[in-house]
């Protein structure tokens, strides 16, 4: 019984946790930061398939997010400074982004977003992470 209890203690089932988000490399002081978790590697990094999202004004060269209680899992992060605040990220004709964006663990690609695998932080515990636009 007691071992029943340490483990208890030890891995609390259902529990959840926070994840702060710090974003750097903002250039421009206008428009809105869009901050999206996603615990689901198909819908990464769709915007409006996110499981959490947070819109922000931007006013400074950084901004600071914590996404609270949310439950342990897997999750990945997206970001994109929306400048001119029509609630959208702008692409050219090429479907390359016109806005600056960014993933969690600074995850790139070439041509496309990373695979959710790339963007992945398990979250057990309250963690804080950094993510550089660009």
């Amino acid at each position: 019984m007691l071992n029943f209890l340490f483990f208890l203690i030890l891995f609390p089932s259902g529990s959840s946790s926070d994840i702060n988000i710090n974003i750097e490399g903002i250039e421009e002081l206008k428009g809105s930061m869009f901050i999206a978790v996603f615990d689901d590697p198909v819908s990464f990094p769709e915007f409006g398939k996110q499981y959490r999202e947070m819109v922000l004004p931007v006013r400074s060269k950084e901004l600071s997010h914590t996404f609270k209680d949310l439950p342990n899992h897997t999750y990945a992060v997206a970001v994109f400074h929306d400048i001119n605040d029509n609630g959208i990220l702008d692409k050219n004709a090429l479907g390359i982004p016109l806005e600056p964006y960014g993933f969690s663990r600074n995850a790139r690609a070439r041509f496309s977003a990373p695979p959710f695998e790339d963007a992945k932080i398990e979250l057990i515990n309250n963690i804080e992470i950094q993510i550089d636009i660009q």
